[in-house]
């Protein structure tokens, strides 16, 4: 096993694993009466991220990691990390709703409007580079830009029409 393979095979496990909670706190929320905003583009999301994932694994798995990009990366996990901790139970990858709850202005939030997606951005840059595949972290920077838009316009728009309640979403 390479460097590079065990690194990609964390971050798949990471993901895998993100998807399981998501999917877990999504189930609650609903429960509770929460509704999920625009999941339209949900998919588009989803191909996106899986094609950056199989892109790094078919080209990068026998690279040597540059360790500064590594670094970098590990200080994004661990901002990862905060936000999910922020959130708690309220982290999902869908825009849920949930009536009556006051937006999260902890932690992350307090600086950005949209912390999750600062770190997403800097993982579908940075990841790339660690492996030595600058192209894919131009393309999938692009790719990922269009998905952002896409999702940064709807959860605002649901912030819009649900005054008072919280939405907040991960990828």
């Amino acid at each position: 096993m390479t460097a590079a393979e065990f690194i990609l095979g964390l971050v798949t496990l990471q993901r895998a694993g993100e998807l399981v909670l998501s999917h877990f706190n999504t189930r609650r929320l609903l429960a509770r009466g929460a509704v999920e905003v625009a999941p339209r583009h949900y998919p588009l999301m989803v191909a996106v991220h899986t094609a950056w994932l199989i892109a790094l694994w078919v080209f990068g798995h026998d690279q040597p990691p540059n360790i500064i990009a590594l670094l970098l990366y590990l200080v994004l996990q661990l901002l990862r990390l905060w936000v999910m901790r922020t959130l708690g139970a309220r982290w999902t990858t869908g825009i849920i709703v949930l009536p009556g709850q006051p937006l999260v202005s902890a932690g992350p939030y307090r600086y950005l409007s949209h912390p999750n997606y600062a770190v997403v951005i800097g993982e579908i840059a940075v990841l790339p580079l660690v492996l030595g595949l600058p192209w894919l972290a131009v393309l999938f920077t692009i790719l990922n830009a269009a998905v952002l838009t896409i999702r940064i316009r709807a959860e605002n728009r649901a912030l819009a029409e649900w005054r008072g309640i919280t939405v907040r979403a991960a990828s």
